[in-house]
């Protein structure tokens, strides 16, 4: 197999995504390629370059058709706001992926818990004792409860959703 063959790696993750794994190093930092490859099956964002996992654009495209991808993006990328909501809004579990500061931002984690209400256990302190952001949570899945602050897990409107 030609794994360091431009167009013979080209033409494969333009088939298939996910043969990006198997091509030289060299082409998994090329834009080229791994945008084809990305476009033909985000989940490829797992084999791209680490230097092209720090691109935003990259990071974006990949998370398109698999949002919960962005457990590959750089840690500078976890970091990024717009990242996240992009992420968080169509896979909740995202929130475990990003950075502790974003789990203490109420927009990124309401988005979240709308999507996975028992993700909220990945959201700060702060957060998980956010009255608003506990009804939306349980609301969206009742198991969500047994991650909330004990003064939430004790207030009778939390309770009552549990009905």
């Amino acid at each position: 197999m030609k794994t360091d063959d431009k167009d013979y790696i080209l033409q494969a993750v333009k088939e298939n995504g996910k043969m990006l794994e198997i091509a030289a190093e060299a082409l998994k930092d090329d834009e080229e390629v791994v945008k084809a490859a990305l476009e033909q099956d985000s989940e490829a964002l797992e084999f791209v370059s680490d230097r092209l996992k720090d691109r935003k654009e990259i990071v974006a495209l990949g998370l398109k058709g698999a949002p919960w991808t962005i457990c590959y993006a750089s840690e500078k990328l976890r970091e990024d706001k717009e990242l996240a909501l992009e992420s968080c809004r169509n896979y909740g579990q995202a929130l475990y992926y990003i950075s502790e500061e974003l789990r203490d931002d109420e927009e990124v984690v309401n988005l979240a818990v709308m999507n996975k209400g028992s993700i909220i256990k990945y959201a700060s302190d702060r957060l998980r004792d956010n009255k608003e952001l506990a009804k939306i949570a349980v609301g969206q899945d009742k198991s969500a409860y047994h991650f909330l602050s004990w003064r939430l897990r004790e207030d009778e409107e939390i309770k009552n959703l549990l009905k």
